[in-house]
C-alpha cells in the first residue's frame, strides 16, 4: 500500500522501519528540527533522520490546517496514514484523505489513558498491565474505534524508558499486522466505561514530596524516568532520581537511612534510590554517583 508515516520521537522509529519493510512509504511527516545540545544547533527528529536514511521524502509543516498543507497531503494519494507520537492535530480533512483513513499506534489499552502521556501515567498509577492499540483516528482525543490491541504486564521495576522501549517494538509489529488484515478488521468502538486521561507531564509535579507513602514515591520516580525526572534537593544541589524500589525503614520524611544505596524515609516506609543523575553529569548507579560525597541528614 501507499503509506504516509507521521511520527517524531525515537518511539516512532521501529514502526517506521516495520512499515517501510512491507509497504511503500510515500512521505514521512515529522516535527521540524529543533535546537539541541550546548551549541543549540538544529537537530532533526529521530523519524526524520531514519526516513532520510531510508530514502523517504520528509515533510515538516508547522500546521496541517492550511489549504496548502492539506492539498499537499491529499496529493500523495495514500491508501492509509500511520500516526505514532506525531505532535500535530490532524484536521478532519486530513483524517479523511487516505483511502483507509489514519491509523494511530497508541501506547495504552484504550479507553484507559487517552491523551499525551499514557506510559508515564500507567506506571505512576501503579497499573499492573498496559499495552498497545491500533486505533482508527477520528476528531476526538483518542476516541476512535480499535482495530487491534495487545496487552503486556508492567514489572515492578520498570521505568517509563524501559516500558516505552517494549511498547515501541510491540506497536511496530501490531501495525504491520493491522495493515496486512486491514480490509477484514472490524473496528471495535471504545466503551464509555473506564475512560481515563493521561494528561501531559508538567515539570512542576516532578519534585518529590517525602511525606507521601513509599509506594507512591517509588511509582512516581519510575514513571517520570528519564524525563522530566523526579527530583529532590540534596544540600545545595538538585538531584534527579531515576530508579527506586520500596524498602523497610522509618524516620522523618526525607531522612537518609542506613541501607543499600541511598535509602530515604517517606511518610510511611522508605525507598531505596538505585540510580540518580547529578546536575551537569550523566546518569549513574547511586553508589558511583555519590561516591566520596558527604551526604546531608535529609533530602529536601
Amino acid at each position: 500500500m501507499r503509506v504516509v508515516f507521521m511520527g517524531t520521537p525515537e518511539f516512532s522509529v521501529p514502526a517506521l522501519n516495520a512499515v517501510a519493510a512491507e509497504h511503500e512509504v510515500v512521505a514521512a511527516y515529522t516535527q521540524p528540527p529543533r535546537p539541541a545540545g550546548r551549541g543549540q544547533q538544529l537537530r532533526p527528529s529521530p523519524v526524520q533522520a531514519r526516513a532520510e536514511a531510508l530514502g523517504i521524502p520528509v515533510r515538516h509543516p508547522k500546521s496541517l490546517r492550511t489549504p496548502e498543507a492539506q492539498a499537499d497531503f491529499a496529493a500523495l494519494n495514500a491508501d492509509v496514514a500511520v500516526v505514532v507520537a506525531y505532535g500535530l492535530i490532524l484536521p478532519q480533512v486530513v483524517l479523511d484523505a487516505p483511502r483507509h483513513g489514519c491509523l494511530n499506534i497508541h501506547a495504552s489499552l484504550l479507553p484507559r489513558w487517552r491523551g499525551a502521556a499514557p506510559i508515564h501515567r500507567a506506571i505512576m498509577a501503579g497499573d499492573s498491565e498496559t499495552g498497545v492499540c491500533i486505533m482508527q483516528m477520528e476528531a476526538g482525543l483518542d476516541t476512535g474505534p480499535v482495530l487491534l490491541r495487545e496487552a503486556v504486564a508492567i514489572s515492578e521495576s520498570e521505568t517509563t524508558a524501559d516500558l516505552q522501549d517494549r511498547l515501541s517494538v510491540l506497536g511496530a509489529g501490531l501495525i504491520v499486522r493491522a495493515l496486512a488484515r486491514l480490509p477484514d478488521l472490524v473496528p471495535e468502538p471504545q466503551p464509555d466505561l473506564g475512560v481515563t486521561y493521561a494528561r501531559k507531564i508538567d515539570k512542576a509535579e516532578a519534585r518529590v514530596d517525602w511525606t507521601l507513602p513509599a509506594t507512591q514515591i517509588a511509582l512516581m520516580i519510575r514513571g517520570l524516568s528519564p524525563f522530566p525526572g523526579a527530583w529532590c534537593q540534596m544540600g545545595q544541589e538538585r538531584l534527579k532520581l531515576l530508579r527506586a524500589t520500596t524498602a523497610d525503614g522509618a524516620g522523618v520524611p526525607g531522612e537518609i537511612l542506613t541501607g543499600s544505596g541511598l535509602r530515604v524515609a517517606c511518610g510511611t516506609g522508605a525507598v531505596d534510590i538505585t540510580h540518580v543523575q547529578r546536575e551537569g553529569k550523566r546518569a549513574l548507579p547511586v553508589i558511583e554517583a555519590l561516591r566520596g560525597l558527604s551526604l546531608p541528614e535529609r533530602l529536601g
